[in-house]
């Protein structure tokens, strides 16, 4: 392996204590390696090993930045950007509704388990090399997902995707965390939340585009052949712009919380994607009854392995840091509502509004271009405003999802793009001064010592939200759409999410007032 600013700094310094600034120990080891004063007494020295290069703090570059921004940017655009192309899938495949929510479901089922895990093996084997490791198999599961000749092929295929984003995202917030400091951290973690939003309605935008294109006669499967050359470049840039990371006590891998979690997420998540589709059978309920039990059993074996000393999966004692458990208790219904949204709105569009993919995609741009902006402008802000920032985000977001609901009740069914573009917009501004802020908010109090295992834990409650909003708010809309049609479908989900965005403000009263 060649020898590249990437690849000297391996590791954090194993002497810091959780969140020492990097020019301490830097003074530390100047004065440790310091002769004596003159006339001072020599005192017995041990040959002491030379100051090594992999001991130097790594800092992450603008271009580093960048690349792990995009390899975030990939897992986040595939959860969505599937929506559009299903009725495609459906007439290629033969699909069928039920294995057209396991394409949604089985790649959020996948990637929601395996978050955390993924988050403390990059602590223990280096998060530069798990980063390379996820983006590697990104590609060739988005590739097997591009040429996959059945459905059931195809839902394999994203069951593997999503365990591959499981390893590559978690590794981005943590690198952020152990390569940057103050501003440079504050402004990365913002740029990490903007294209956390931007890039679940970017998914859906490209992806109207990419089947309305219909590139070499790819049809939907262009959705997943693009990722592939993306991954390759992103693989490329990695290996040569972004420094090594570990924690600088990893710990082995907590068998029982993994196992535990894994069981808990499977049972809520997939009878509540799964089963309305498949009539509500049997096994559907029995799942849902498992999973009290699983979660129950997972809090307990997590406290249970802390209290004897060891190092759980999650550690309740990451969840009693006031920032991390205020962030998490309102990630939860925001990013519920957020999912639910992105999936009803791209059903509604070109089952109600008959759009074709590429106006169906291109509906959310104003959305899309709106958060950004926003969330450029949350760094600033926050320092001014602390958590305000956070409940105007909160209520902007629910004045525009009152007026979008007002478009579609006197509009309905003649509403042109251009005409969604005003809510559309001020319903993205709201969310982009949201979601960026909040996730600073959860990062701000984080030991560095558990900056991946609190990555994973955020990104895994940021995706199981998203994948219940499918669940919940995708199920309304659909039982809904026989009996009232598609406007009043829709209607109902939006003052559902209204409903939901009431309480996420209520919520942000319990954030920390000022932010770091």
């Amino acid at each position: 392996m060649s020898t590249t600013p990437a690849q000297t700094t391996t590791t954090e310094a194993p002497s810091a204590t959780p969140g020492a600034p990097a020019a301490t120990l830097a003074a530390t080891d100047a004065a440790a390696a310091s002769p004596p004063a003159t006339g001072a007494p020599a005192a017995p020295t041990t040959p002491r090993p030379a100051p090594q290069q992999h001991r130097t703090p790594p800092v992450l570059t603008p271009l580093g930045l960048l690349t792990v921004l995009l390899g975030a940017a990939l897992p986040m655009i595939d959860f969505f950007i599937v929506n559009v192309a299903l009725p495609t899938i459906d007439h290629d495949l033969q699909a069928g509704p039920a294995m057209l929510e396991m394409v949604v479901a089985g790649y959020g089922v996948a990637y929601a388990m395996l978050l955390v895990l993924g988050g403390r093996l990059g602590d223990m084997v280096g998060r530069r090399r798990l980063f390379l490791w996820g983006l590697a198999a990104f590609g060739v599961t988005s590739l097997a997902c591009g040429l996959a000749p059945d459905a059931w092929t195809l839902v394999t295929a994203r069951v593997a995707q999503g365990a591959a984003s499981a390893l590559l995202l978690p590794q981005v917030l943590a690198t952020i965390q152990a390569t940057t400091t103050g501003k440079r951290r504050a402004r990365a973690v913002s740029l990490y939340g903007g294209t956390a939003g931007v890039s679940s309605a970017v998914g859906q935008v490209l992806g109207g585009l990419l089947v309305s294109v219909d590139l070499a006669g790819t049809g939907w499967r262009a959705v997943f052949l693009v990722n592939v050359p993306i991954a390759a470049a992103a693989w490329l840039l990695a290996a040569r712009t972004v420094p090594e990371t570990r924690s600088p006590h990893p710990s082995r891998v907590d068998g029982a919380g993994t196992a535990l979690l894994a069981v808990t997420l499977l049972t809520l998540l997939l009878p509540l994607t799964e089963g309305r589709a498949a009539g509500w059978p049997l096994w559907s309920w029995i799942l849902l009854a498992v999973f009290p039990v699983a979660a129950t059993a997972f809090v307990l074996v997590e406290r249970r392995a802390e209290r004897l000393g060891r190092t759980p999966l999650v550690p309740p004692s990451l969840l009693r840091i006031p920032s991390v458990n205020s962030g998490l208790t309102m990630i939860v219904p925001f990013t519920l509502g957020f999912g639910g949204f992105m999936f009803v709105i791209a059903v509604a569009l070109q089952n109600g509004l008959h759009y074709g993919p590429f106006a169906a995609g291109l509906s959310l741009a104003p959305l899309c271009l709106a958060f950004f902006l926003a969330s450029l402008a949350g760094p600033r802000l926050v320092l001014r405003f602390g958590r305000r920032v956070v409940l105007a985000g909160s209520l902007i977001q629910g004045v525009g999802l009152i007026t979008l609901a007002l478009t579609v009740q006197a509009g309905w069914p003649e509403i042109s793009v251009a005409g969604l573009a005003p809510s559309m917009t001020v319903l993205g501004f709201g969310q982009g001064l949201l979601l960026p802020v909040l996730l600073r908010i959860v990062l701000s109090e984080l030991p560095m010592t558990q900056a991946g295992v609190g990555g994973g834990v955020m990104v895994t409650t940021q995706q199981s939200g998203m994948a219940l909003g499918v669940a919940t708010l995708g199920t309304l809309f659909l039982s809904l759409l026989p009996s009232v049609g598609t406007r009043d479908a829709l209607l109902t989900a939006l003052l559902t999410q209204l409903a939901i965005v009431a309480g996420t403000t209520l919520l942000a009263l319990r954030l920390p007032r000022t932010v770091r």
